[in-house]
C-alpha cells in the first residue's frame, strides 16, 4: 500500500476503524488531498464517521455492510487507493479569518523566550509571526482547538519541557513547528506569546467551531504590553 514517497500507509484502529496516514512530511497540498478525500468519503453509506487529522484520515464503517463476502480492509484500501490516486477532488480553499492578539507581558509570558531562541527581538517576532498566512490542518486536543500550518520556520520553538496546569482561555501559542490558540483554560506546553478575545468554541452557535479545517488564518496586533 506504500510506494516510495508517495502511498499512505493504511491500518486498523479497532473494530471497524481504519486510518490512512500519509507519508512524511507534512505538506499543504497533502493536507488538502486529506480534507478532499474526507468530503468524498463522508457521501459514501458506509462510512459512519470521517476525521481528517494531521497528515492522516481516520475512518469508522458499518459492521456488516460490505457486499459479497469481501473482506472489510482490502474494501477500505481499495477506497483510500482511488480517492488517493485521484485528481478530480474537490478543492478545500476555507474562509479567510482575523484574529486580533494581544502580545507579550502577563498575556505573552513566553514572548521573550521565544525571541532568544530565534535569535530575533521582540518586534521582529510579532512582525514574523503577523506577516503569515496560516491554514488550519485540523481540531483536536479540545473543542475548537485548531492546528495551525504556516508558522515561519524562524519562530519553531520547542514546548516546556513541563507544561503548566493552566494556560488562560484565548492563550495563543506556538508549540515546535505549529501554532495555535486555547479554546479553554487548561493544562499545556506550548509557548504562550500572546492573547486573544475571539471566542473559539460555542456550542451554541449554528457552527461552533470559529474556525474548520483549511480556513485561512491571520493574527493582527491589538496592543503590544511592554510590561
Amino acid at each position: 500500500m506504500k510506494g516510495p514517497g508517495q502511498m499512505p500507509d493504511i491500518y486498523q484502529l479497532g473494530e471497524h476503524s481504519y486510518v490512512l496516514q500519509a507519508p512524511e512530511p507534512v505538506t499543504l497540498p497533502q493536507q488538502q488531498k486529506i480534507w478532499a478525500m474526507a468530503e468524498q468519503l463522508r457521501t459514501r453509506p458506509e462510512m459512519v464517521d470521517v476525521v481528517p487529522g494531521m497528515n492522516n484520515l481516520t475512518v469508522r464503517i458499518q459492521p456488516n455492510i460490505i457486499a459479497n463476502g469481501s473482506d472489510e480492509y482490502d474494501h477500505i484500501c481499495a477506497l483510500f487507493d482511488h480517492y488517493w490516486a485521484s485528481d478530480d477532488m474537490v478543492s478545500i480553499d476555507g474562509r479567510q479569518l482575523e484574529i486580533a492578539v494581544t502580545f507579550g507581558g502577563e498575556a505573552g509570558p513566553d514572548l521573550a523566550h521565544v525571541a532568544d531562541h530565534a535569535g530575533l527581538s521582540i518586534e521582529a517576532v510579532i512582525r514574523l509571526y503577523t506577516e503569515a498566512e496560516y491554514r488550519v490542518y485540523f481540531l483536536g486536543f479540545q473543542p475548537g482547538f485548531a492546528y495551525l500550518g504556516g508558522l515561519p520556520e524562524a519562530l519553531h520553538t520547542p514546548r516546556h519541557h513541563s507544561p503548566r496546569t493552566k494556560i488562560p482561555v484565548g492563550s495563543v501559542a506556538i508549540g515546535g513547528a505549529q501554532t495555535g490558540v486555547y479554546p479553554n483554560a487548561s493544562p499545556g506546553g506550548w509557548q504562550v506569546i500572546g492573547r486573544t478575545d475571539v471566542v473559539l468554541f460555542d456550542p451554541q452557535r449554528t457552527q461552533p467551531s470559529f474556525w474548520l479545517p483549511g480556513d485561512r488564518v491571520t493574527f493582527t496586533v491589538a496592543e503590544v504590553d511592554d510590561d
